[in-house]
Parts: structure tokens; C-alpha cells; sequence
């Protein structure tokens, strides 16, 4: 079946259909990962948009029910040069194609996608429509032209869980799968606040010893405080983050009472609630592959990403010092309060299928809630 994708600047491209048929709409970004197709579907930060793959071929492992990082998909549309629909691999259970079905998701095929990738890398993220029905030209542009701007849309409400909940799930294990910790693994009681957060986020954080309950994104501050727990964890999450105002009120109310870690969204949160603030980038950092400094050691970190947003660092001078730099294009990936035991990172220390070499962040924030505990 013939889809066409329209981006709001003229800009189609025609291919072939794959996944459900209809119509998808949201902002068009691309993701450099060669791996996890799966965990990029699922996570809720792409709500809003639609994902080009700068690899070729995708599909070929399939899909499994291990492999998610949300109940759901998320995303709007999905953007492939090649979709294979043979897939190997021996957890697989179904086919991407039937995946997207199932989920309702648009996908195309057959696309130039360097080329896509080029002229979002040129012109900025922008929004797009994926049609299967429509192959008007000029109608799908238009169509795209109405979108509303990522810029100004909180759209983290609209994935965050409706009610608290404990988790308690470790991370996978090869030939155990995923594990469940025991209470006395539990030294250190976290509140984790969802503004989209992903399962291996909170894999993390158990594996860790933390005692993580789930919360709201608008869970407030003083139910939060009276659990009295050891720390405060700031998710991730979809859209932009300066309309959010009442989460960086209740965010100002941890401040100086409990160690805090931010990741992605929460790190974007964390920094306008210090009183800073953050920016649109022209066409945001997602990948496994991006290259990220410690500025304190120096050391080199091949990094997972997915951010449309980037918090001024110059807007914070006299409250936190830039821990992480995006060796790319010299954004903030990671911040530290000068006097407070507050720190967050742009990027994803959690990330599945990897690569892992910041998961010693987690670390830090036990670290950092003993010696608080003890003072």
C-alpha cells in the first residue's frame, strides 16, 4: 500500500506502508540507534512524535514482551528505509508490522531516509503527516502547516500513571529474566515522580536498593514529604517543559529537604525550578551513540538520548555547575547543585539495550541519600 510522508515546509517523501493504515501526525525526529527499536516505540517521551530510524533495516529481531519500556506505544508514527518482516531472533513472538497494528501505529518504508535526516538536520525538527488515504501533495503539507508546535505543549500529563504504585522489579538477567528484589535489598525509600518514566529507569533504581514508590506528575509535595523518604527521583518525559508550572512548584518544595536526581524531562524540570532556564533545540539529541564528558574526570561516556530540550547552564551560574557536556554540539547533559545534594543528567544512564556506561549514576544517588541520611 502507497503512504506518503508531508513535512510543514513542502518537504515528501513517498514509500510504502507498513504497521496500521490511516493517518499520523506529530513532530518528525530521527534516532540514530542501530538497536532497540522496541524500547523506542514504548518510550513515552516520544508522545507527540514521529520516529525516523537512521539505520536501514529494521524489524529484522522482531518484537518480544520483555523489550518495553512503557504498557504502551506512545509515539505517533514510525519511519524506516527498510522494513523487514523475516524476523530471528529467539525471544521474538511477532512481527514489528503486526506490533504496529496492534498499537494502531502508522509506519512508511521506502524512504530516502538520509535524506530525511539531512534536511531535519538542516531546516530543525519540524512537524509531519504519514497518510495512507491522502496522497495529496499540497493537502498533507497543509495539513502539517496546522500542527501545533512541540514548543508550549505539556504533554507529560498525558502519559504519567493516575495513581502511586510500588515496583520492585530488578533488571534482566540472562537466563533469569527480570527478577524480584527482596525487602531486605531495600535500604534507601524513594518517591519517583512520572512524567513518562521508563521501566528500566526503575529497574535501575531497585537494582540500585531503592524502595521505589510511583507517583503522579502532579502528585503533591507534601503527601510526597510525609512518606518520608531518603530521596526525590525527577523522570523523564515527553514535550516541553517551561509550561509546567505547577510540577516546578512542587519540585521547589524537595529543595534543601531531600537529595534529588533528575533524568531527561526531570533534569529540564529541576533546572527551571532552581530558577533557570531552558531552551528549544533545533533538532534535539536521540540515539545510543552520543558522545557525552564528565566534566569533573574527564571521562568519555557513550550515551543514550532523547531530548528535543536543553537547559541554559548560564542561567544557573550561581546555583550548579555543568557535571556533563554533550561533546556533539556542547549542550548540558548533566548538572550539579553547588551546596545542595542535587544532581540530573539530559541523558539516559537506565538505558536498554545500552549502551551502560553511565549506570554508576545511580550509584551516586544512593550515595548521595547515605550521606544525607547520615549527617
Amino acid at each position: 500500500m502507497k503512504a506518503v510522508l508531508a513535512l510543514a515546509d513542502g518537504r515528501v517523501f513517498e514509500g510504502t506502508s507498513f504497521g496500521a493504515s490511516g493517518e499520523a501526525s506529530g513532530e518528525v525526529v530521527f534516532n540514530t540507534a542501530m538497536t532497540g527499536y522496541q524500547e523506542v516505540l514504548t518510550d513515552p517521551s516520544y508522545k507527540g512524535q514521529m520516529v525516523t530510524m537512521t539505520y536501514t533495516q529494521i524489524g529484522n529481531t522482531g518484537i518480544n514482551h520483555e523489550d518495553i519500556e512503557s504498557a504502551q506505544l506512545y509515539l505517533s508514527g514510525f519511519i524506516v528505509r527498510e522494513y523487514l518482516d523475516c524476523y530471528s531472533n529467539w525471544r521474538a513472538t511477532m512481527s514489528l508490522d503486526a506490533y504496529l497494528k496492534e498499537n494502531g501505529v502508522v509506519g512508511i518504508q521506502g524512504i530516502d531516509t538520509r535524506a530525511l535526516t539531512r534536511h531535519l538536520r538542516d531546516k530543525g525538527a519540524q512537524n509531519g503527516i504519514i497518510s495512507t488515504v491522502d496522497f495529496d501533495h499540497a493537502s498533507l503539507v497543509k495539513k502539517a502547516q496546522a500542527l501545533p508546535s512541540m514548543a508550549g505543549l505539556d504533554l507529560a500529563s498525558g502519559v504519567s500513571c493516575a495513581k502511586p504504585y510500588h515496583w520492585t522489579e530488578k533488571l534482566w538477567e540472562l537466563g533469569d529474566g527480570y527478577g524480584q528484589a527482596a525487602p531486605s535489598e531495600l535500604k534507601y525509600k524513594v518517591v519517583a515522580y512520572d512524567f513518562g518514566i521508563k521501566y528500566n529507569i526503575l529497574r535501575c533504581l531497585v537494582s540500585a536498593g531503592c524502595d521505589v514508590t510511583v507517583v503522579p506528575a502532579t502528585f503533591p509535595a507534601d503527601e510526597a514529604l510525609a512518606m518520608n523518604p531518603d530521596g526525590i527521583f525527577l523522570s523523564n518525559g515527553p514535550g516541553d517543559p517551561e509550561p509546567m508550572t505547577e510540577v516546578q512548584e512542587n519540585i521547589r518544595k524537595f529543595i534543601g529537604k531531600k537529595p534529588i536526581f533528575g533524568i531527561c524531562l526531570g533534569h529540564q524540570l529541576l533546572g527551571l525550578a532552581l530558577g533557570g532556564k531552558t531552551i528549544k533545540l533545533k533538532f534535539g539529541n536521540h540515539g545510543s551513540n552520543l558522545p557525552v564528558m564528565d566534566m569533573k574526570t574527564k571521562r568519555v561516556e557513550i550515551t543514550a538520548q532523547n531530548h528535543g530540550f536543553s537547559v541554559d547552564i548560564e542561567s544557573l551560574v550561581d546555583t550548579c555547575s555543568l557535571a556533563h557536556e554533550n561533546l556533539n554540539d556542547q549542550t548540558v547533559e548533566g548538572m550539579m547543585h553547588c551546596n545542595l545534594p542535587i544532581f540530573s543528567v539530559q541523558h539516559h544512564p537506565e538505558a536498554s539495550p545500552g549502551p551502560h556506561d553511565s549506570h554508576y549514576l545511580f550509584s551516586r544517588f544512593t550515595e548521595m541519600m547515605e550521606k544525607f541520611k547520615t549527617a
